[in-house]
């Protein structure tokens, strides 16, 4: 793939995030050697820079001599290289570096073609630096996880090669590579940036989008196990509402259950309302849906952003070069983002479980207590539930916003932080559970659709509940659930529970 920065898609970045290989295109190489140009003027004239030739943060006023800053840009990663905490998922990490080429390839960061070379190097020869994930306020930019990619290529720190841990500078020498010397501004432009925050952010997003369309196939199922009705995914019924997202779900669910011999059965069956989880949810999963549209278009737009400090802008005069500096590394859009992805997956996980009780109980469902046979000996789906109620109430304190928190850092010099990076996790925690509780609402939609036989479903869920069955057999009586239920946890993280998905 070609990144031309400033217009890679939402869809490239998906194919990024699965591991498409990729790289800057020529005009964007040319954009960065026209900005080193202008530091290089910069240095040369003998003007005072901000991260140039001066200390960071409330140091800004020490001016450094021109013999030191190769090592004021060397000690700016080192110092800065202090997370803690488990290390990002490597294809996170991956992504972050991507993200880092897209922004430094908008050419107004002043770093050399040669830096972005290294970085590229590193990402062909899958050398991913080992970040940890915690450390950043999402302030100045994400400074200690982008220190810790940086100072990998500096020879500092660890790097996972191909899946083997090795300390950075032996990782190197495997790959070919000298440690790199940073230029003037070069160590700043690395980590000043949102790219950590955004690159946790996509990912949530990405697996988002996946458990989303699996609880609507869920959804789907857990109607027909029911033998709940369709009339509530009436197009009529959300078009008067008026919200684009409503109409899709319904949409979506009808076709879910076009041609279900069980829908058929009972079609003058006198039953007048379903529960709130079954009836609502194009009204719910609309509005969840809208929240993961917004948050889709908010992270394309930073994915694809300048979020450097100071930024540069070349000029026809030479003389008339300016560097500016400015806030774009703080992360509070990624902060919003993240919190209103967060919210929209604990309302997708709500009401999935909420489906799963209503299954499980009879008085409910009018099916065997907890969709065991033999009752009694056997506790079925009693508890599968409750681990759904578990992680649904898990999100819920998960849920709480990080964007609405800061914490005065460096000295009060950066005295109002976004909380991105923690907002962003915090999101692909909350979308990891609702995966789990999906994968519940599957195993128990099954269930109930397969106490209809010789009834059958229709031929899409048909298709969905032998996927399930791959992973979670018909239940007979009880047995161990651990291994299917996380199977089929991972199958819809995977989105590959049908297609599409």
């Amino acid at each position: 793939m070609i990144l031309d920065p400033g217009k890679v898609s939402l869809d490239q970045l998906r194919d990024l995030w699965r591991g498409e290989a990729a790289r800057l295109s020529d005009d964007a190489r040319a954009a960065i050697a026209d900005s080193h140009a202008v530091v290089s003027r910069i240095v040369a004239g003998g003007e005072t820079v901000y991260g140039v030739n001066t200390g960071f943060g409330l140091l800004a006023s020490e001016k450094i001599p021109q013999a030191r800053l190769a090592e004021l840009q060397r000690n700016l990663i080192l110092s800065h290289s202090c997370g803690l905490g488990a290390p990002l998922p490597r294809h996170v990490t991956r992504l972050m570096m991507l993200l880092k080429l897209v922004g430094l390839g908008r050419g107004a960061s002043g770093v050399r073609v040669e830096l972005v070379e290294a970085l590229q190097a590193l990402v062909d020869a899958d050398a991913i630096p080992e970040v940890p994930s915690q450390g950043s306020v999402g302030a100045s930019g994400d400074l200690a996880p982008l220190a810790h990619m940086t100072a990998a290529m500096l020879g500092e720190g660890w790097i996972d090669l191909g899946g083997e841990r090795l300390p950075a500078r032996e990782a190197l020498a495997r790959i070919g590579m000298e440690p790199v010397t940073l230029g003037p501004k070069e160590g700043l432009a690395m980590i000043n940036g949102t790219q950590a925050s955004t690159a946790i952010a996509l990912d949530a997003l990405f697996k988002a989008e996946r458990v989303f369309d699996a609880a609507i196939a869920a959804g789907a199922l857990s109607v027909d196990a029911l033998k709940g009705s369709v009339k509530p995914f009436d197009a009529r019924i959300s078009e008067l509402r008026g919200h684009a997202s409503q109409v899709e779900v319904a949409r979506r669910l009808r076709d879910w259950l076009a041609g279900s011999e069980i829908v058929d059965s009972h079609h003058r069956c006198g039953k007048v309302q379903d529960p709130y989880s079954f009836r609502c949810q194009p009204q719910v999963m609309g509005a969840s849906l809208d929240l993961i549209g917004k948050v889709a278009a908010m992270l394309e737009i930073e994915a694809n952003a300048v979020t450097d400090n100071p930024v540069l802008f070349g000029a026809e005069d030479e003389e008339a070069d300016e560097a500016i500096s400015g806030g774009n590394f703080h992360a509070q859009p990624v902060a919003f983002a993240a919190d209103m992805l967060a919210m929209a997956l604990c309302e997708v996980g709500s009401l999935s479980e909420r489906r799963t009780s209503v299954l499980v109980d009879p008085k409910m469902s009018g099916l065997p207590a907890f969709l065991i046979d033999d009752g009694g000996v056997n506790s079925g789906l009693m508890i599968p539930q409750v681990t759904a109620a578990a992680l649904v109430s898990e999100n819920k304190a998960l849920a709480h916003p990080a964007s609405v928190d800061s914490i005065p850092t460096s000295a009060g010099q950066e005295d109002h932080v976004s909380m991105a990076p923690i907002a962003a996790r915090k999101a692909g925690q909350i979308a990891d559970n609702v995966a789990g509780v999906v994968a519940v609402e599957l195993i128990a939609g099954a269930q109930g659709v397969d106490y209809h036989a010789p009834l059958r479903t229709s031929p899409r869920l048909q298709a969905l509940h032998a996927k399930v069955r791959e992973h979670s057999a018909y239940l007979e009586s009880d047995r161990y659930w651990a291994d299917e239920m996380a199977a089929l946890q991972a199958a819809v993280l995977a989105g590959a529970l049908f297609e599409g998905g």
